[in-house]
C-alpha cells in the first residue's frame, strides 16, 4: 500500500470519515472505502484518478458531507487499498461495482463523480448492472476515453510519433518520485496543474501523488496507454456533465469535447480557463457546486429519510 503523506491541515487535509469499510471486488481484491456525512442524506460517490487516493477529494468531502452522504474509495493499489496484479479497465469496473453494492441500498440512486482515471472507471462500468441500478447522474472531471498518450501535451512539441513516444516513456517511467522537494513541486505543477495554481494546492497534490508506489504507478500507466473506452461513453445513459481545464496537459479539452459529442445525455460542459488537470483541487468550489447541482436536479433522498 502507499505511504499516506497527505497534508494534515488546511482545506486539503482529509476529513475523518463517519465510518470505514472494506469492499471486496470480483477477484477478491479488498478496497478501502470511507463514508462521510449523515447516513440518510443523498449519496454521492467519488472515484479518484491515477496516483491519487481518497485524500484528493478532501475539499469536496468537507463541503458535501454537511448535507450529503459522501462515499469515497481508494482504487486498487492506491491509498489504503492493496496492490493487485490485475490492472485493467475491467478491474476498475469490478471494483466500482463492489463499492456501490457495499455502500448503497438496493435501488438507491447516487450522483457519481470521477476524476481522470476515476472518470474512466465510470465509463468502464457504464454497462454494469450495479451502475445502472445506482447511478442517478455523473460528473466527469478532466478525463478521456481513448488516445490519452497521443493527445497529451505534457511534451511541448508538435503532435506526432516522436511526441507520443516521449510522452509514453515519461508517463510510464519506473523512476521513483522521491521526496516532495521544490523541484518535484515544479515538475508536478508543470505536468498536472495550471500555471496559476496556489502553492498549497501544489503541495497537496504533490504529497498525494508521491505517496503512490512506483510499481502501482507504472502498472496503471500501461492501462492508460492502451485505453479504449469509447464504447463506455456511448453506454453512459444517465445525465452527465463534463468539466475540464483549458491548461490540462494530461487530458486536454479535446477529450472533453469528444465526450460531449458521444454522450447520450450530456447536460453541460464547463471549460475552466487556466486550470490544469487537477480540477477538484484547483477549482474546488466549482466542482463541488456541479455535484450539488446534479444532486438537486437528478437524485432523490433515500427512502425513509
Amino acid at each position: 500500500m502507499s505511504r499516506l503523506l497527505h497534508v494534515s491541515s488546511g482545506p486539503y487535509a482529509p476529513p475523518v470519515p463517519a465510518r470505514e469499510l472494506t469492499a471486496v471486488s470480483a477477484d477478491g481484491a479488498p478496497l478501502h472505502v470511507e463514508v462521510h456525512g449523515p447516513e440518510n442524506a443523498p449519496p454521492v460517490v467519488l472515484a479518484h484518478g491515477w496516483t491519487c487516493s481518497t485524500a484528493f477529494w478532501a475539499a469536496q468531502i468537507r463541503d458535501l458531507a454537511v448535507d450529503h452522504r459522501v462515499i469515497a474509495y481508494d482504487q486498487r493499489g492506491h491509498g489504503r487499498s492493496p496492490a493487485s496484479p490485475a490492472c485493467s479497465t475491467d478491474a476498475l469496473a469490478d471494483d466500482f461495482e463492489a463499492v456501490l453494492k457495499a455502500t448503497l441500498a438496493p435501488g438507491e440512486k447516487a450522483v457519481i463523480a470521477g476524476h481522470s482515471m476515476g472518470g474512466m472507471t465510470v465509463m468502464a462500468a457504464a454497462d454494469r448492472a450495479a451502475f445502472r441500478e445506482h447511478a442517478a447522474a455523473v460528473l466527469l472531471c478532466s478525463t478521456g476515453s481513448s488516445r490519452l498518450v497521443a493527445e497529451s501535451t505534457v511534451v511541448p512539441m508538435r503532435p506526432g510519433r516522436l511526441r507520443t513516444w516521449l510522452t509514453k516513456h515519461i508517463l510510464g517511467s519506473r523512476a521513483p518520485l522521491g521526496p516532495v522537494t521544490p523541484l518535484a513541486r515544479r515538475i508536478l505543477k508543470y505536468g498536472t496543474m495550471g500555471p496559476g495554481s496556489a502553492p498549497h494546492m501544489v503541495e497537496a497534490c504533490a504529497r498525494i501523488v508521491h505517496a503512490c508506489p512506483r510499481k502501482v504507478r507504472y502498472s496503471w500507466s500501461h492501462v492508460l496507454d492502451l485505453l479504449d473506452l469509447d464504447h463506455g461513453v456511448r453506454s453512459l445513459e444517465v445525465p452527465t456533465a463534463v468539466v475540464v481545464g483549458t491548461a490540462d496537459r494530461l487530458t486536454p479539452p479535446v477529450h472533453a469535447r469528444s465526450l460531449v459529442a458521444a454522450l447520450p445525455r450530456c447536460v453541460g460542459v464547463t471549460e475552466l480557463p487556466g486550470v490544469g488537470h487537477m480540477t477538484p483541487v484547483e477549482a474546488p468550489e466549482l466542482v463541488t457546486g456541479k455535484i450539488r447541482d446534479l444532486v438537486t436536479t437528478y437524485a432523490t433522498i433515500k427512502e425513509g429519510a
